[in-house]
């Protein structure tokens, strides 16, 4: 009878364990099977709008941006990003910085921020241009990888608005 007992006491205990859910894990998104920043700069390389926005750049700004795309270049992506936040304290209304700063977060796979700072661009950019096209192709991007189809098609309709032709001549 007592072993009877011990073997259902093991049992249950058993299946109790069994039944508690997993522990969850991080939610590191797996790594694209393409170049989601290439993606963003061939976006804004495409993009001929009629109206173009280039600001002109404190040099102690310059230096710190070049400084930044040779950290990039060399896999540093933590020193890029601390260069360019760096630079924005000199220029804190440079959303082409602020751009930068959401493709070197992409890089460090770190979607939402890199989401937060296109957004951030745009409303602070020209709204058209280049740069308007890597902002919301960003977005697309971000979205697709959330797996929002939905996000990632009202984002391409907002890229789609980035380009203004310009006046017919004939």
């Amino acid at each position: 009878m007592h072993r009877l007992r011990l073997c259902a006491i093991a049992t249950v205990t058993l299946i109790a364990a069994c039944s508690q859910p997993a522990p969850p894990q991080a939610t590191r998104p797996s790594k694209p099977t393409y170049d989601i920043v290439a993606q963003v700069r061939a976006a804004g390389e495409r993009e001929k709008s009629a109206i173009e926005v280039a600001p002109l750049r404190d040099p102690g700004v310059k230096g710190l941006e070049q400084a930044a795309q040779a950290d990039e270049r060399a896999g540093k992506y933590d020193e890029a990003d601390a260069k360019l936040v760096q630079a924005l304290k000199l220029a804190p209304e440079a959303p082409e910085l602020i751009q930068d700063r959401a493709e070197i977060a992409i890089r460090r796979q770190d979607y939402p921020l890199a989401e937060q700072l296109s957004k951030q661009s745009f409303e602070m950019g020209p709204k058209s241009g280049s740069l308007c096209a890597r902002n919301w192709q960003t977005v697309v991007e971000m979205r697709l990888q959330a797996g929002d189809t939905n996000g990632a098609n009202a984002a391409r309709g907002a890229l789609a608005k980035c380009h203004i032709a310009g006046p017919n001549r004939f």
